[in-house]
């Protein structure tokens, strides 16, 4: 037997002899020898070796490349997933309740026997598993900046979990396994509908509605994308706004030119600022994820001018409490746009901090802003200045021939020292609706309506700011045809109320 080589050394080889001695195997010394320039010649020379099989066996397994098996791969590619300290790939689209951990149990086998069970593995076609699909949804994250942040990690995942999953579907037993009862199931351990609404978009749908759609309460100081230099009605808020960022900096700009990056500069200046605030103790976060109620989006303008100094000036606006504004008040705790703003802020800092544990503690978060307007006159003499009353809007149901049950509509303000109630309509959108309404705006088509007014007695929503009060008989009550303009020039006005 002759072989070229490049090695200049004994080799030992081994053959199978074959006649009589068919099955033994035959142990070479092999000594190479020169045949010239660049070639080298292997000569054999028989050393017999009777029982080695074992040996041989050896031999060719450790020369020979392995197959990684479900269970390497899955100790060498997604265990590591499993014990990382940091958050995977989720967290570009989730705020929290899922993570890619939670699909992984301790054993390969355990593993593969519940995502199969799932219908997380496709075992015909392992390449189209829905946990790989899962996995790759934040390729399709219309935020570009997350897609980048997150891609090295996402594709690793991926990886891992792609090529885990096709030497599974390669192992007959593992196929032929079926789980054992009482088996632990693989995934997060909340439902679907918390996960749902703990994911960004629906939290910056959430923001639209809420939040985006009241903008115009910090119109002009802090909204430049409002701001039109060919309106001549805007050259003098221009011209403030150019004063104030000159003052105060681009801090001013809190509304940007979409919700996706407002929320975004919110989100991000409030870390900036909590952190700083532990460290240096200075004011308040925009977002404050531990008291969401002293988020200083929402206590600048419920707050007033600051007060002046001794020589008589204007003071400093202050950013911690007690907060002041140098716009002075733009909203007045208790009235729509507080409690919309504040229902955002409540429900973005329980997604983000994990603070949903069951389904019954969602909020229904089924606002959707109008420009409709009521004005309510003739309010009981009775009510308080400033206290705070609800108004639910009940639409007359021709076929039942009687009010719907379902308010379509409501909003809440104050009773004015003029013992009337002015606020926006917000509305109160079912389920089934929601897929065919614009979280920018709703329009109401004019028709029959009660109007149902809730007086807030015993301060309920000084504790539960976000609450609704409809669930007790009302504390009056107006019958007219709605025609439901829009502005405030254009308001439904209610001149007279029926107390029960």
């Amino acid at each position: 037997m002759e072989f070229a080589s490049h090695f200049g050394f004994h080799l030992p080889v081994f053959a199978f002899i074959g006649g009589p001695n068919a099955g033994a195997i035959q142990l070479k010394a092999a000594r190479l020898q020169t045949l010239g320039p660049g070639r080298w010649i292997c000569q054999m020379h028989d050393v017999r070796c009777w029982g080695a099989v074992i040996t041989f066996a050896g031999m060719l397994v450790t020369g020979a490349a392995q197959e990684p098996t479900p269970e390497s791969i899955f100790e060498t590619r997604l265990k590591p997933i499993f014990d990382s300290p940091n958050p995977s790939s989720c967290v570009q689209c989730h705020l929290s309740a899922v993570d890619l951990k939670d699909y992984i149990l301790p054993s390969s086998r355990e593993t593969f026997l519940s995502l199969r069970e799932q219908g997380l593995i496709d075992t015909e076609r392992p390449g189209e598993s829905k946990i790989l699909h899962l996995i790759s949804m934040g390729d399709s994250d219309p935020d570009a900046l997350a897609r980048r942040i997150h891609a090295k990690n996402r594709k690793a995942e991926y990886d891992a979990f792609s090529y885990w999953i096709v030497a599974c579907c390669q192992d007959q037993d593992l196929l032929s396994a079926r789980p054992s009862v009482g088996n632990q199931k693989a995934g997060p351990s909340h439902s679907d509908d918390l996960i749902r609404h703990t994911r960004k978009d629906r939290v910056l749908d959430s923001f639209v509605r809420n939040v985006w759609s009241q903008r115009m309460r910090c119109f002009p100081c802090h909204t430049p994308g409002e701001l039109d230099a060919d309106n001549p009605m805007h050259q003098k808020p221009i011209e403030r706004h150019r004063d104030f960022v000159k003052q105060y900096g681009a801090r001013m700009n809190l509304f940007k030119e979409t919700p996706w990056e407002t929320m975004r500069s919110l989100v991000a200046s409030s870390r900036i600022v909590g952190s700083e605030q532990k460290r240096k103790g200075t004011g308040l976060p925009l977002i404050n994820l531990k008291n969401p109620t002293l988020s200083l989006l929402i206590q600048k303008p419920t707050a007033k001018l600051p007060p002046k100094t001794l020589e008589g000036k204007m003071g400093e606006p202050s950013s911690q409490n007690p907060v002041s504004h140098m716009g002075g008040i733009k909203m007045h705790k208790g009235d729509q746009s507080y409690k919309a703003w504040l229902h955002w802020l409540e429900d973005y800092a329980a997604s983000v901090s994990g603070g949903y544990e069951s389904d019954d503690e969602l909020p229904e978060d089924n606002w959707y802003p109008t420009q409709h307007v009521v004005r309510i006159k003739g309010v009981p003499e009775s009510w308080p200045n400033l206290a705070t009353v609800q108004v639910f809007v009940h639409r007359w149901d021709e076929e039942t021939d009687r009010w719907a049950d379902e308010p379509i509509a409501f909003t809440q303000s104050l009773v004015t020292p003029r013992k009337m109630v002015n606020g926006s309509l917000f509305v109160l959108a079912k389920p089934e609706q929601r897929d065919q309404l614009d979280p920018a705006g709703v329009t109401l088509e004019p028709c029959k309506v009660q109007m149902r007014l809730f007086l807030d007695h015993d301060n309920t929503l000084a504790e539960s700011p976000t609450r609704l009060l409809n669930n007790r008989d009302p504390d009056a009550t107006s019958v007219f045809d709605a025609v439901f303009g829009i502005g405030f020039k254009n308001a439904d006005v209610i001149e007279t109320l029926e107390i029960p």
